[in-house]
Protein backbone atom coordinates (compact mmCIF):
# COMPACT_ATOMS: atom_id res chain seq x y z
CA UNK A 1 0.00 0.00 0.00
CA UNK A 2 1.69 3.50 -0.89
CA UNK A 3 2.53 5.21 2.04
CA UNK A 4 2.78 9.34 2.48
CA UNK A 5 6.28 10.67 2.39
CA UNK A 6 7.73 7.03 0.22
CA UNK A 7 10.67 8.05 -1.56
CA UNK A 8 10.20 7.38 -5.38
CA UNK A 9 13.18 4.40 -4.95
CA UNK A 10 11.16 2.62 -2.11
CA UNK A 11 7.95 2.71 -3.92
CA UNK A 12 9.41 1.27 -7.00
CA UNK A 13 10.79 -1.49 -4.90
CA UNK A 14 7.52 -1.94 -3.02
CA UNK A 15 5.80 -2.07 -6.33
CA UNK A 16 7.90 -4.32 -8.59
CA UNK A 17 5.37 -7.32 -8.73
CA UNK A 18 2.35 -4.39 -10.42
CA UNK A 19 5.21 -5.01 -13.67
CA UNK A 20 4.84 -7.83 -15.46
CA UNK A 21 8.19 -7.74 -17.32
CA UNK A 22 11.52 -7.39 -15.83
CA UNK A 23 11.28 -5.42 -12.84
CA UNK A 24 14.60 -4.27 -12.10
CA UNK A 25 15.11 -3.04 -15.69
CA UNK A 26 11.90 -0.68 -15.32
CA UNK A 27 13.06 0.04 -11.55
CA UNK A 28 16.42 1.26 -13.70
CA UNK A 29 14.74 3.32 -16.38
CA UNK A 30 12.74 5.14 -14.28
CA UNK A 31 15.30 6.07 -11.45
CA UNK A 32 17.61 7.61 -14.92
CA UNK A 33 14.13 9.76 -15.74
CA UNK A 34 14.49 10.49 -12.37
CA UNK A 35 18.31 11.65 -12.47
CA UNK A 36 17.58 13.38 -15.46
CA UNK A 37 14.80 15.52 -14.03
CA UNK A 38 16.81 16.65 -11.44
CA UNK A 39 19.23 18.39 -13.72
CA UNK A 40 17.29 19.43 -15.93
CA UNK A 41 14.94 20.88 -12.30
CA UNK A 42 18.06 22.90 -11.39
CA UNK A 43 18.36 24.74 -15.09
CA UNK A 44 15.38 25.63 -15.29
CA UNK A 45 15.47 27.13 -11.95
CA UNK A 46 18.59 29.01 -12.84
CA UNK A 47 17.08 30.26 -15.81
CA UNK A 48 16.88 33.73 -14.99
CA UNK A 49 20.94 34.04 -13.80
CA UNK A 50 22.21 31.96 -16.55
CA UNK A 51 22.60 32.58 -20.46
CA UNK A 52 19.67 29.94 -20.96
CA UNK A 53 17.16 31.74 -21.98
CA UNK A 54 15.23 32.60 -25.38
CA UNK A 55 16.07 30.50 -28.94
CA UNK A 56 19.16 28.88 -29.61
CA UNK A 57 18.59 29.75 -33.42
CA UNK A 58 18.22 26.05 -34.74
CA UNK A 59 14.99 24.72 -35.92
CA UNK A 60 13.26 20.88 -34.71
CA UNK A 61 11.95 18.50 -37.47
CA UNK A 62 8.65 20.54 -37.15
CA UNK A 63 9.97 23.73 -37.90
CA UNK A 64 9.68 25.46 -34.68
CA UNK A 65 12.42 27.36 -33.06
CA UNK A 66 14.67 25.52 -30.39
CA UNK A 67 14.63 27.35 -27.51
CA UNK A 68 18.63 26.52 -25.68
CA UNK A 69 16.81 24.80 -22.50
CA UNK A 70 14.60 22.60 -25.18
CA UNK A 71 18.57 21.92 -26.41
CA UNK A 72 19.55 21.26 -22.86
CA UNK A 73 17.22 18.70 -21.78
CA UNK A 74 17.13 16.82 -25.03
CA UNK A 75 21.01 16.30 -24.50
CA UNK A 76 20.19 15.38 -20.64
CA UNK A 77 17.61 12.80 -20.97
CA UNK A 78 19.53 11.33 -24.05
CA UNK A 79 22.67 11.36 -22.33
CA UNK A 80 21.62 10.11 -19.03
CA UNK A 81 19.59 6.95 -20.54
CA UNK A 82 22.59 6.44 -23.39
CA UNK A 83 24.95 6.28 -20.56
CA UNK A 84 23.12 3.76 -18.31
CA UNK A 85 22.83 1.51 -21.18
CA UNK A 86 19.31 0.59 -20.14
CA UNK A 87 17.21 1.12 -23.25
CA UNK A 88 17.89 0.50 -26.81
CA UNK A 89 16.23 3.19 -28.37
CA UNK A 90 15.10 6.67 -28.15
CA UNK A 91 13.09 8.94 -29.76
CA UNK A 92 12.85 12.95 -28.78
CA UNK A 93 10.37 15.56 -30.07
CA UNK A 94 13.37 17.41 -30.98
CA UNK A 95 15.65 15.08 -33.26
CA UNK A 96 14.56 14.44 -36.98
CA UNK A 97 14.95 10.34 -36.49
CA UNK A 98 15.01 7.68 -33.80
CA UNK A 99 18.55 7.02 -31.97
CA UNK A 100 19.78 3.23 -31.97
CA UNK A 101 21.42 2.92 -28.80
CA UNK A 102 24.44 0.42 -29.20
CA UNK A 103 25.75 -1.93 -26.01
CA UNK A 104 29.05 -2.14 -25.17
CA UNK A 105 29.88 -5.01 -27.40
CA UNK A 106 27.91 -3.43 -29.88
CA UNK A 107 24.72 -5.46 -28.74
CA UNK A 108 22.09 -4.45 -27.12
CA UNK A 109 19.79 -6.66 -25.04
CA UNK A 110 17.99 -4.19 -23.47
CA UNK A 111 14.34 -4.52 -24.20
CA UNK A 112 12.51 -0.62 -23.77
CA UNK A 113 12.51 2.64 -26.21
CA UNK A 114 11.23 5.60 -24.44
CA UNK A 115 9.71 8.76 -26.45
CA UNK A 116 9.73 12.03 -24.73
CA UNK A 117 9.29 15.74 -25.36
CA UNK A 118 12.51 16.75 -23.50
CA UNK A 119 10.37 20.01 -22.31
CA UNK A 120 6.99 21.00 -23.10
CA UNK A 121 6.18 24.43 -22.66
CA UNK A 122 9.55 25.46 -23.26
CA UNK A 123 8.19 29.15 -24.98
CA UNK A 124 7.05 30.28 -21.28
CA UNK A 125 10.02 30.09 -19.66
CA UNK A 126 11.48 33.66 -20.09
CA UNK A 127 8.25 34.91 -18.36
CA UNK A 128 8.94 32.29 -15.49
CA UNK A 129 5.64 29.97 -16.49
CA UNK A 130 5.54 26.17 -15.39
CA UNK A 131 7.02 24.11 -18.04
CA UNK A 132 7.43 19.80 -17.95
CA UNK A 133 9.07 17.02 -19.60
CA UNK A 134 6.85 14.06 -20.69
CA UNK A 135 7.80 10.70 -21.25
CA UNK A 136 6.39 7.45 -22.94
CA UNK A 137 8.02 3.75 -22.74
CA UNK A 138 7.34 0.79 -24.89
CA UNK A 139 8.61 -2.67 -24.71
CA UNK A 140 10.61 -3.69 -28.30
CA UNK A 141 8.51 -5.51 -30.28
CA UNK A 142 11.66 -6.34 -32.60
CA UNK A 143 14.24 -9.35 -31.62
CA UNK A 144 16.43 -7.86 -28.68
CA UNK A 145 20.30 -7.83 -29.64
CA UNK A 146 19.62 -6.39 -32.70
CA UNK A 147 19.09 -2.34 -33.98
CA UNK A 148 15.88 -1.09 -33.34
CA UNK A 149 13.70 0.14 -35.94
CA UNK A 150 11.25 2.13 -36.68
CA UNK A 151 8.86 -0.62 -35.91
CA UNK A 152 9.57 -0.36 -32.08
CA UNK A 153 8.46 3.00 -32.02
CA UNK A 154 4.96 3.23 -34.50
CA UNK A 155 3.29 1.28 -31.46
CA UNK A 156 0.04 2.03 -30.74
CA UNK A 157 -0.78 3.49 -27.08
CA UNK A 158 -2.42 1.23 -25.53
CA UNK A 159 0.96 -0.88 -25.81
CA UNK A 160 2.57 1.38 -23.28
CA UNK A 161 3.89 -0.25 -20.28
CA UNK A 162 4.43 2.85 -18.86
CA UNK A 163 4.51 6.94 -18.95
CA UNK A 164 4.45 10.09 -17.20
CA UNK A 165 5.79 13.17 -16.72
CA UNK A 166 7.62 16.20 -14.94
CA UNK A 167 6.22 19.20 -13.92
CA UNK A 168 8.91 21.85 -12.70
CA UNK A 169 6.89 24.58 -11.00
CA UNK A 170 6.32 25.78 -7.71
CA UNK A 171 7.60 22.48 -6.95
CA UNK A 172 8.96 20.12 -9.09
CA UNK A 173 6.93 16.48 -9.36
CA UNK A 174 6.91 13.15 -11.46
CA UNK A 175 3.97 11.71 -11.92
CA UNK A 176 3.77 8.33 -13.67
CA UNK A 177 1.79 5.14 -14.04
CA UNK A 178 2.87 1.42 -15.02
CA UNK A 179 -0.71 0.47 -15.73
CA UNK A 180 -1.77 0.63 -12.01
CA UNK A 181 -3.25 3.85 -11.34
CA UNK A 182 -1.12 7.14 -10.98
CA UNK A 183 0.99 8.49 -8.45
CA UNK A 184 2.94 11.78 -7.69
CA UNK A 185 6.43 12.13 -6.02
CA UNK A 186 7.29 15.52 -5.07
CA UNK A 187 11.07 16.74 -5.51
CA UNK A 188 12.89 17.82 -1.83
CA UNK A 189 15.18 20.33 -2.83
CA UNK A 190 17.31 20.34 0.18
CA UNK A 191 18.04 16.39 -0.51
CA UNK A 192 17.55 16.25 -3.78
CA UNK A 193 14.71 12.98 -3.33
CA UNK A 194 11.57 12.31 -4.88
CA UNK A 195 8.51 11.65 -2.16
CA UNK A 196 5.39 10.37 -2.29
CA UNK A 197 3.05 13.31 -1.97
CA UNK A 198 0.04 12.41 -4.41
CA UNK A 199 -0.95 8.48 -4.23
CA UNK A 200 -3.62 7.10 -6.22
CA UNK A 201 -4.09 10.18 -8.23
CA UNK A 202 -8.32 10.17 -10.19
CA UNK A 203 -9.61 12.57 -11.87
CA UNK A 204 -12.77 14.62 -9.26
CA UNK A 205 -16.17 13.18 -10.16
CA UNK A 206 -17.15 16.25 -11.73
CA UNK A 207 -15.09 18.73 -13.73
CA UNK A 208 -15.56 22.68 -13.95
CA UNK A 209 -12.87 23.95 -16.14
CA UNK A 210 -12.07 24.13 -19.61
CA UNK A 211 -9.00 24.88 -21.25
CA UNK A 212 -8.42 25.20 -24.63
CA UNK A 213 -6.86 28.93 -26.55
CA UNK A 214 -9.59 31.00 -27.20
CA UNK A 215 -7.54 32.82 -29.37
CA UNK A 216 -7.43 30.18 -32.13
CA UNK A 217 -11.45 30.24 -32.06
CA UNK A 218 -12.62 31.12 -35.49
CA UNK A 219 -10.15 28.37 -37.05
CA UNK A 220 -11.56 25.74 -34.65
CA UNK A 221 -13.98 23.03 -36.15
CA UNK A 222 -17.90 23.63 -35.82
CA UNK A 223 -18.00 21.11 -33.19
CA UNK A 224 -15.62 22.73 -31.12
CA UNK A 225 -17.03 26.00 -31.39
CA UNK A 226 -20.29 24.47 -30.03
CA UNK A 227 -18.50 23.05 -27.30
CA UNK A 228 -17.58 26.03 -26.05
CA UNK A 229 -20.59 27.81 -26.55
CA UNK A 230 -22.09 24.91 -24.05
CA UNK A 231 -19.21 25.91 -21.43
CA UNK A 232 -19.68 29.45 -21.77
CA UNK A 233 -23.92 28.87 -21.03
CA UNK A 234 -25.56 29.69 -17.92
CA UNK A 235 -27.33 26.58 -17.00
CA UNK A 236 -27.09 23.72 -14.80
CA UNK A 237 -23.68 23.48 -13.65
CA UNK A 238 -22.12 25.87 -15.92
CA UNK A 239 -20.81 28.58 -17.12
CA UNK A 240 -17.39 26.66 -16.50
CA UNK A 241 -14.04 28.23 -15.74
CA UNK A 242 -11.63 29.14 -18.60
CA UNK A 243 -7.78 28.29 -17.39
CA UNK A 244 -5.67 28.24 -19.98
CA UNK A 245 -1.73 27.97 -19.09
CA UNK A 246 -0.33 27.18 -22.91
CA UNK A 247 2.12 24.31 -21.19
CA UNK A 248 0.37 20.54 -21.52
CA UNK A 249 1.65 18.99 -18.91
CA UNK A 250 0.57 22.02 -16.38
CA UNK A 251 -2.69 22.16 -18.03
CA UNK A 252 -3.42 18.57 -17.30
CA UNK A 253 -2.02 18.60 -14.18
CA UNK A 254 -4.35 21.22 -13.30
CA UNK A 255 -7.59 19.58 -14.44
CA UNK A 256 -6.72 15.84 -13.56
CA UNK A 257 -6.39 17.41 -9.83
CA UNK A 258 -8.94 20.03 -10.00
CA UNK A 259 -11.30 18.66 -12.62
CA UNK A 260 -11.51 19.71 -16.45
CA UNK A 261 -10.93 19.17 -20.23
CA UNK A 262 -7.79 20.15 -22.22
CA UNK A 263 -8.40 20.84 -26.02
CA UNK A 264 -5.69 21.32 -28.54
CA UNK A 265 -8.09 20.67 -31.85
CA UNK A 266 -7.41 20.87 -35.46
CA UNK A 267 -7.43 23.81 -36.79
CA UNK A 268 -7.95 25.57 -40.52
CA UNK A 269 -3.75 26.37 -39.86
CA UNK A 270 -3.29 22.67 -38.74
CA UNK A 271 -5.77 20.35 -39.84
CA UNK A 272 -4.21 17.49 -38.35
CA UNK A 273 -3.71 19.01 -34.94
CA UNK A 274 -0.81 20.46 -33.64
CA UNK A 275 0.29 17.80 -30.78
CA UNK A 276 2.50 14.67 -31.25
CA UNK A 277 0.43 11.69 -30.59
CA UNK A 278 3.73 9.66 -29.50
CA UNK A 279 5.23 12.10 -27.37
CA UNK A 280 2.53 14.23 -25.98
CA UNK A 281 -0.72 12.37 -26.44
CA UNK A 282 -0.06 9.01 -25.92
CA UNK A 283 1.77 9.32 -22.20
CA UNK A 284 -0.92 12.17 -21.09
CA UNK A 285 -3.60 9.70 -22.32
CA UNK A 286 -2.21 6.80 -20.60
CA UNK A 287 -2.37 8.87 -17.62
CA UNK A 288 -5.71 10.02 -18.34
CA UNK A 289 -7.18 6.86 -18.04
CA UNK A 290 -5.20 5.23 -15.14
CA UNK A 291 -6.89 8.43 -13.53
CA UNK A 292 -10.23 7.73 -14.47
CA UNK A 293 -10.41 10.61 -17.71
CA UNK A 294 -10.13 9.94 -21.11
CA UNK A 295 -8.45 11.11 -24.16
CA UNK A 296 -9.79 11.53 -27.45
CA UNK A 297 -8.98 13.14 -31.12
CA UNK A 298 -12.70 13.63 -31.33
CA UNK A 299 -14.09 10.56 -33.00
CA UNK A 300 -11.54 7.87 -31.34
CA UNK A 301 -9.35 6.88 -28.67
CA UNK A 302 -5.91 8.46 -28.88
CA UNK A 303 -4.19 5.00 -27.68
CA UNK A 304 -5.97 3.05 -30.07
CA UNK A 305 -4.36 5.23 -32.90
CA UNK A 306 -2.02 3.29 -35.24
CA UNK A 307 0.97 5.66 -35.81
CA UNK A 308 2.25 6.09 -39.46
CA UNK A 309 5.45 8.53 -38.05
CA UNK A 310 7.31 9.60 -35.55
CA UNK A 311 6.53 13.29 -35.52
CA UNK A 312 2.52 12.78 -36.12
CA UNK A 313 0.06 15.08 -34.91
CA UNK A 314 -3.13 14.92 -33.81
CA UNK A 315 -6.30 17.07 -32.44
CA UNK A 316 -6.38 15.70 -28.83
CA UNK A 317 -9.15 16.37 -26.17
CA UNK A 318 -8.46 15.56 -22.34
CA UNK A 319 -10.04 15.20 -19.11
CA UNK A 320 -12.88 14.28 -17.34
CA UNK A 321 -14.67 11.32 -18.95
CA UNK A 322 -17.88 12.94 -19.00
CA UNK A 323 -16.77 16.33 -20.45
CA UNK A 324 -14.49 14.58 -22.93
CA UNK A 325 -17.60 12.49 -24.18
CA UNK A 326 -19.96 15.56 -24.29
CA UNK A 327 -17.37 17.05 -26.41
CA UNK A 328 -17.03 14.25 -28.95
CA UNK A 329 -21.04 14.26 -29.02
CA UNK A 330 -20.46 18.18 -30.56
CA UNK A 331 -17.63 17.18 -32.85
CA UNK A 332 -20.19 14.41 -34.13
CA UNK A 333 -23.10 16.62 -34.38
CA UNK A 334 -21.58 18.75 -36.79
CA UNK A 335 -20.36 16.31 -39.39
Amino acid sequence: MAKINQSLGEFIIENQEEFKYSSGELSRLINSIRLAAKVVNHKVNKAGLVDILGTAGNHNIQGEDQQKLDVFANEVFINTLTNREIVCGIASEEEDDFITIKGRNEKNDNKYVVLMDPLDGSSNIDVNVSVGTIFSIFRRVTPTGTPVTIEDFLQPGINQVAAGYIVYGTSTMIVYTTGHGVNGFTLNPAIGTYYLSHPNMKFPKEGHIYSVNEGNYVHFPQGIKDYIKYCQKEEEDRPYTSRYIGSLVSDFHRNMIKGGIYIYPSTSKDPKGKLRLLYECNPIAMIAEQAGGKASDGFQRILEIEPKNLHQRVPFICGNTDMVEKAEEFMKNSK
